[in-house]
């Protein structure tokens, strides 16, 4: 059977074809698009009817190939929302969870719930991109417009709603929301009740894998996909998608790592992990495919990269990625490193400026050069990475061997062997369009084509090579850099 993935990131979009087939799965771009916050009277929204144009567009290509579909699905990222109200698309233009209207925001909701309580709640990761965060301060700056809400959805979501007329909350987006509640799996109205958010806007939580319905009937004339293609809710959330097809073997013990705007880095298991002592450590728990729990740390992950090609493209230097991975690899090993959790990084605009003023706060020799600054980047992240897998494997008292690595960072050689050396682990990196994989597959769930979560995995494990690095012999430049990194 044919299924659509239609994957939206914070930097583009994707509308892919997903085939499966005699035990394999084949995947095909069908249409590419370009996502970006757009600025409107000094705030950052989301232009989400072009996005919803760009997908249409893209099963328009599909139906005029005459490639049947059994069904359709919507990823995205998680935090943001769009509020609702009747028929109309939205209420108001959604806000991009970088907006500023959130700064302050955890010390303002913490002098009314104590973060011992708020993570009791929802076990998940305190940061003021979170939909809590974002909805309280719709109730404090704008409550006027949180009142007239009668609904809201988070992005992929809301894309679900506008393909089948349906509005429903998939659990492993809903789980991002610091709204949730894993052990009573329901909304966190206590919570929502003390922060001033409405009861009325929470959706209906359907678990991962439903069908929906049916595709409404004015998109399948104007796309000209069958009226009897079905919209399945997969895993709404990128990574929960994305995480369901990591092609592990159960023999290993493994973690993962989602690595694209943002680097979502953990291991999967079937309980929470909701104590103070991964409080304090900022660790976070969200809803995996199949009733699992994805426990994890949240790491500005290749923004900081992709800020800074845009800031070198603006300035005449338009470098593709695999030539920027030439230029680092020319550059002294270990230079200089920043913290990729340091709040300047979380912001649009002179990503290179802001990265040579941390190493320069922090003693440490300013990169002089754009290979020099790209190794610097990438020689961070896989730091930090090193620190979360050691975190994660202390808390949850699990020992991590390998590191499977899905998303567009797969791609860079370099970058995965840092990873390795960095972490002192093996790597496994593919599939690169994990998160369409997962969401392809979990589709072929619903569909009856898989049993369940297992044979995803064989599938997968069938249909791509991996790449597989392996630590270098000598690491002890890398373990004495790791200690100089804990201190920034």
């Amino acid at each position: 059977m044919n299924y659509l993935s239609l994957d939206l990131g914070a930097d583009s979009g994707r509308v892919i074809l997903g085939t499966l087939e005699n035990g394999k799965i084949t995947l095909e771009e069908i249409h590419r698009f370009y996502n970006k916050a757009v600025p409107v009277n000094g705030t950052l929204r989301w232009d989400v009817i072009r996005l919803f144009d760009e997908m249409k567009a893209g099963l328009k290509k599909v139906a005029d190939r005459g490639i049947p579909v059994k069904s359709i699905s919507t990823d995205s990222w998680g935090v943001d929302y769009v509020l609702l109200k009747g028929n109309e698309p939205m209420l108001t233009a959604p806000y991009q969870y970088r907006d500023a209207r959130t700064d302050g925001s955890i010390e303002r909701v913490r002098a009314i719930i104590p973060d011992e309580k708020l993570f009791a709640e929802s076990g998940i990761m305190f940061l003021g991109i979170n939909t809590l965060y974002q909805l309280f301060e719709d109730a404090r700056t704008r409550p006027e417009i949180l009142a007239s809400a009668e609904g809201f959805l988070n992005i992929g979501d809301y894309f679900n709603w506008l393909f089948s007329g349906v509005p429903a909350a998939e659990i492993s987006l809903a789980s991002t929301t610091q709204l949730y509640n894993p052990r009573t799996k329901t909304w966190s109205y206590e919570t929502a009740d003390a922060l001033g958010i409405p009861r009325k806007i929470f959706p209906n939580i359907v678990p991962s894998g439903t069908t929906l319905g049916k595709l409404v009937p004015a998109i399948a004339e104007e796309t000209g996909l069958s009226p009897e293609t079905e919209v399945v809710a997969s895993c709404s959330h990128d990574t929960g998608a994305a995480v369901a097809a990591i092609p592990a073997d159960a023999s290993t013990s493994w973690a993962f790592l989602s690595c694209g705007t943002w680097s979502l880095i953990g291991i999967e298991s079937p309980t929470p992990f909701i104590n103070e002592t991964v409080r304090q450590a900022n660790y976070t728990n969200e809803v995996g495919y199949g009733h699992t729990t994805r426990f994890l740390k949240n790491i500005v992950g290749m923004w900081i990269q992709q800020e800074s090609m845009r800031y070198w493209k603006a300035n005449g230097n338009d470098t593709p990625a695999p030539e920027l991975d030439k230029l680092a690899a020319l550059e002294p090993a270990l230079r200089s490193h920043i913290n990729p959790d340091d709040a300047r990084f979380l912001k649009p605009n002179e990503m290179p400026q802001k990265i040579a003023d941390f190493c320069a706060e922090t003693g440490q020799p300013v990169p002089e050069n754009v290979g020099q600054t790209m190794r610097c980047i990438l020689e961070s992240l896989a730091l930090a990475y090193r620190k979360a897998l050691d975190d994660i494997s202390a808390l949850a008292e699990k020992p991590i061997d390998t590191l499977h690595v899905v998303g567009g960072g797969s791609r860079s050689k370099l970058f995965m062997q840092f990873i390795a050396d960095a972490t002192g682990r093996t790597v496994v990196a593919g599939p690169v369009e994990g998160t369409s994989c997962g969401n392809v597959l979990i589709q072929a769930v619903a569909a009856g084509e898989l049993s369940g979560l297992d044979a995803i995995r064989e599938v997968v494990r069938n249909s791509f090579d991996v790449k597989t690095y392996v630590p270098a012999a000598d690491r002890s430049a890398w373990e004495a850099a790791y200690e100089k990194f804990k201190t920034l």
